[in-house]
């Protein structure tokens, strides 16, 4: 009996911290629409920006240790609920939105991101994969931040987020990646999703 209470116990472990996700990711949602007001301007777009909502992705998924697919899957429930829980609150407080959009935008790359949380932890190939998924979302929107929205928005929270996604490239360039191949790989995939990140946002019309 004490061996299936503890093999029941160890199930029971991934499905609690997978229910924990889910919960904080609705209710951080809910509060990126009040930080979008309380937050200084400089630091305003964290609250309004894709890559604050996936910085809140990995490190939910990250804490959870899941495996590759439960956090791929958990990826995109992640970023649907992050969008839902800002609409529930925005309704509350007064304004409209849609959550249609980023909703099939999160269904779509939350899985990646997810991936991507847990590939952090390999080395070389996955690992350079994994970097250029999430640097290039942070170097995407900072270059989108900083010559699309240059008029409306501050240059500070883009030019820190462009830093913070070369700067997890420089350490896993330095740390995980090695060998001519995946650093390359690393290097040039982290342009190749930071361009089509740029393209799709001027697409979307986000802002």
């Amino acid at each position: 009996m004490s061996s299936v209470t503890t093999l029941t116990s160890q199930d029971a472990r991934p499905v609690g911290r997978a229910s924990t996700v889910v919960v904080l990711s609705f209710l951080l949602g809910g509060l990126t629409s009040y930080a979008q007001s309380l937050l200084p301007e400089s630091f305003s777009s964290l609250a309004n920006s894709a890559s604050g909502w996936t910085l809140i992705t990995v490190l939910l998924i990250a804490s959870t240790r899941l495996r590759p697919v439960p956090a791929a899957l958990l990826g995109a429930t992640s970023f649907v609920l992050l969008t839902l829980g800002y609409t529930v609150v925005s309704d509350l407080r007064g304004y409209t939105y849609d959550p249609l959009l980023f909703s099939l935008v999160g269904l779509l790359v939350g899985p990646f991101v997810g991936l991507a949380t847990t590939w952090l932890r390999e080395h070389d190939l996955r690992a350079a994969l994994a970097t250029a998924t999430l640097s290039g979302i942070a170097v995407g929107e900072a270059v989108y931040g900083l010559t699309v929205v240059d008029a409306s928005t501050s240059p500070v929270y883009w030019t820190l987020s462009g830093l913070a996604g070369l700067g997890l490239l420089a350490v896993m360039v330095t740390r995980r990646i090695q060998g001519s191949v995946p650093i390359t790989l690393a290097l040039g995939c982290t342009a190749v999703v930071a361009a089509g990140f740029l393209a799709a946002y001027q697409n979307l019309g986000t802002f």
